[in-house]
């Protein structure tokens, strides 16, 4: 099973897997330096569903926590349930606590049912934090090749500290194939599905 070796071109359908190595190599070719990296970034969920509550609260997603082995611009590759290992010549677009940080940010935005949501440093009036600890982003490969997606996730009331809800969300996909496009492709499904479920159980909590 071949999952190390560098992909020169992304064949995602209609997801935002972003590839800038073609664009960076030509830069490589002229100053002599070591041959980029393939990057890929995450798309943002569009679709809630209609039964997505308002709410007027404006929300502050705290940067996620994760392992070492997850904290990280690799895209990791799991096997034996317990060797981490990642594929070779490919990079997420940030490291993943913060990639993934951006995307939470972007599916609230994107859900147009919250009054705002920012990250620290912004200067918001916050009624509620999201803290969220991130225990799976990877692509496993016993027995198959399944992407999954795992985090847990608190709302923490504002104005008073107090836990107002926790969950645990899981989801998986299948990958297509071996290759880095069919990890992150499947990987992209799995945390789409995984933000569409965190927005509509924080808008039904707060």
């Amino acid at each position: 099973m071949a999952l190390k070796g560098k992909v020169a071109a992304a064949t995602r359908r209609g997801t935002a897997l972003v590839l800038l190595g073609a664009a960076l190599a030509g830069c490589a070719a002229i100053t002599g330096g070591p041959a980029p990296r393939d990057i890929y970034t995450l798309s943002a969920p569009r679709d809630f569903g209609p039964s997505a509550k308002r709410s007027r609260a404006q929300i502050l997603i705290a940067a996620p926590k994760a392992m070492a082995a997850l904290d990280t611009d690799n895209i990791a590759v799991l096997s034996d349930n317990i060797a981490i290992s990642y594929f070779a010549g490919a990079a997420w677009s940030d490291r993943v606590p913060q990639l993934f940080q951006r995307k939470i940010i972007e599916s609230f935005e994107n859900s147009g049912r919250v009054r705002a949501v920012g990250q620290p440093g912004e200067g918001l009036l916050i009624d509620y934090q999201i803290a969220t600890d991130i225990r799976a982003f990877e692509l496993a490969v016993d027995g198959g090749r399944v992407a999954r997606v795992e985090f847990s996730a608190k709302i923490i009331d504002d104005r008073n500290g107090r836990v107002r809800a926790s969950r645990t969300f899981r989801r998986e996909a299948a990958a297509a194939g071996d290759s880095v496009n069919d990890a992150v492709s499947a990987m992209d499904r799995a945390a789409d599905e995984c933000l569409v479920d965190l927005v509509n159980w924080t808008l039904e909590r707060i």
